[in-house]
């Protein structure tokens, strides 16, 4: 099914009869290529929207297995796939939920060896991941693939949110300069309850939507954060 029928598919009638959408957005999702990199609790929610939405092709980059400790927030996997590399165990969910959309997956992850070869496929990039070297590593990349990322993160209650790389140029090392400090801290397994990445990684979604289809105003160069706990909610102009 060509890009045009598809957008025009009573899947999506409930988009497309937004006039900030319509049917030249909804064609401009089906021609898009979005990848996710990080496929835990934020790249569920994040590919599964994304998916639903349209877009036409969608890269998962993560090299993890599910795990039993993952089922509590990464809504992707299934018992039965415990054990299974993510990318293919999300791909069978997906291809299962969206068959029209394309997807390829990358079960190494986003390394400083691939990184640019892969970039350079995709329109938007969605960052998913858990750590700061992978953050960095996405923003360095996009900036010289000129590609506007979605960045995304998420601890115990609280997450937050931008878009980087996009018209006003600002970039993740403008909002956190202290490269060198934060990608020398060790990894830590730290608490977090499952509807905050669910929350997070679905505006994640809805940033890239609006950056291809060109409607609303993306998070680009301002800082939303959210507290669950609280309900609380701040923009931040960086």
């Amino acid at each position: 099914m060509g890009n045009r029928d598809t957008a025009r598919s009573g899947r999506y009638a409930r988009q497309t009869m937004l006039p900030e959408i319509g049917i030249e957005g909804q064609e401009r999702l089906a021609g898009a290529s979005v990848l996710v990199v990080g496929l835990g609790g934020l790249g569920s929610p994040a590919a599964l929207y994304l998916a639903g939405a349209g877009i036409g092709r969608i890269g998962l980059a993560d090299p993890d297995t599910v795990s039993e400790s993952n089922l509590q927030r990464q809504t992707l996997y299934e018992v039965r796939q415990i054990g299974m590399p993510k990318t293919e165990a999300a791909r069978q969910r997906l291809s299962a939920f969206s068959p029209d959309t394309a997807f390829e997956c990358f079960p190494d992850g986003l390394t400083p060896e691939n990184a640019a070869e892969i970039v350079g496929k995709y329109d938007v990039i969605v960052d998913c991941c858990d750590n700061f070297p992978t953050r960095y590593l996405i923003d360095d990349v996009c900036a010289s693939c000129r590609r506007p990322w979605v960045y995304g993160s998420i601890g115990a209650f609280s997450g937050q949110v931008s878009v980087m790389n996009y018209r006003s140029g600002r970039r993740y090392s403008d909002l956190y300069p202290d490269r060198e400090s934060l990608c020398a801290r060790p990894r830590e397994i730290s608490g977090v309850i499952g509807t905050v990445p669910g929350v997070i990684g679905t505006i994640e979604a809805s940033e890239a939507l609006k950056i291809i289809a060109g409607f609303g105003r993306p998070l680009d160069g301002r800082l939303l954060t959210v507290d669950l706990l609280t309900l609380e909610t701040e923009m931040i102009e960086f």
